[in-house]
């Protein structure tokens, strides 16, 4: 498993929100590609992540640290729940 940063992308251009959304009893990754996702892992790390790619055994995308955007890549069998709220909007 290999987790690359395609030459030329970025990661999005806001932070993520600013509240931690209810963790859902069900939910699918592959639902949230291209959106602001909060993630929970099975060790307890919880964080927002943007998805970019999810395949087979890798999944690829931008984690917040807080400040910006950082490249990251997880293993899909340590992930516990997903989130991915919609965003409001201004109108």
């Amino acid at each position: 498993m290999g987790f690359f940063q395609p030459e030329g992308t970025m990661g999005p251009q806001f932070p993520p929100p600013p509240y931690i959304p209810p963790k859902p009893s069900v939910s699918y990754i592959v639902d949230c590609v291209y959106q602001n996702t909060y993630v929970w892992l099975i060790n307890g790390d919880q964080f927002w992540f943007y998805p970019t790619r999810v395949e087979y055994g890798e999944i690829a995308g931008y984690r917040w640290n807080g400040a910006f955007w950082q490249f990251h890549g997880i293993d899909p069998r340590f992930v516990d729940a997903v989130a991915c709220p919609p965003t409001p909007t201004l109108y």
